[in-house]
């Protein structure tokens, strides 16, 4: 029998799947219903007021995100991790647009992400 898979550890691999750009990887790391905020998608799609939810809305966003920004790569900074969630700090770098500080908490259930924030600095 194989050991939990900790916060830290799925921080690790959402990192290594977003900057594979492997969508699949990605949202294998998620919950069904997982729901999750983030500034930009307030800005490029205003009428969720930020937030979706599911695997499918979470899809549509982030390849959006990919097939717009190519170079799209989040540098890890810092992981700060407890039992059900883990706070991740990171640096958004896409081609010519200035680094962008992000921070953004993963809330973890069962070995899946349920819900995520994102906060720009």
């Amino acid at each position: 029998m194989s050991a939990p898979v900790t916060p830290e550890q799925i921080a690790t691999r959402w990192f290594a799947a977003f900057n594979e750009h492997d969508l699949e990887k990605l949202l294998s790391l998620y919950h069904d219903e997982a729901v999750h905020y983030s500034p930009k998608l307030k800005i490029r799609l205003p009428e969720t007021n930020g937030l979706v939810r599911g695997k499918q809305a979470l899809r549509d966003w982030w390849k959006d995100a990919f097939d717009r920004l190519p170079t799209l790569h989040y540098e890890v900074t810092t992981l700060t991790a407890n039992n059900d969630r883990v706070f991740m700090e990171y640096i958004r770098q896409v081609g010519t647009e200035p680094d962008m500080l992000v921070a953004e908490v993963l809330e973890i259930k069962d070995g899946s992400i349920t819900a995520s924030r994102v906060y720009h600095g």
